[in-house]
């Protein structure tokens, strides 16, 4: 099962300053329906990741990180990632940082498999907003 949200170690860890998100190495790995993530996840697994050509196990690095504030919340954004030429299926993505031992931050549930075959993967995040950001506190 895969439960959305951000990672109850990450809550911990922003507290303790053990993430530095505008210069630590975030990166976006896919999951099949197989992958049990949620918020006790701890740290990238390879356990139920997705498969396939144009994948590569651990995901994509998240490119323009940026951290930000607005109405009382603070947030990450970033672009949204694309695995051109693909053929895989995944129902949802682990967000975690490659620089800190890849401590997971967050788990996202797509609702429904998502496949492509020989074409891009894209991964459309929620906005980059203080309301809809996939990484955020309030």
């Amino acid at each position: 099962m895969i439960t959305s949200g951000l990672t109850t170690s990450f809550k911990e860890e922003i507290l303790l300053a053990v993430h530095d998100l505008d210069t630590d190495v975030l990166k976006i790995a896919l999951y099949t329906s197989a992958a049990d993530l949620g918020p006790a996840t701890t740290a990238y697994t390879p356990s139920g990741e997705s498969s396939g050509t144009g994948y590569t196990a651990g995901g994509e690095i998240l490119l323009n990180v940026t951290v930000g504030s607005g109405q009382q919340t603070g947030f990450a954004s970033f672009n949204n990632p694309t695995w051109p030429g693909s053929s895989l299926t995944a129902r949802g993505a682990l967000i975690y940082n490659s620089s800190k031992s890849n401590k997971s931050i967050a788990v996202i549930n797509f609702g429904t498999d998502q496949t492509t075959v020989a074409q891009a993967f894209n991964v459309a995040l929620p906005p980059n907003t203080p309301e809809s950001a996939a990484i955020r506190i309030s």
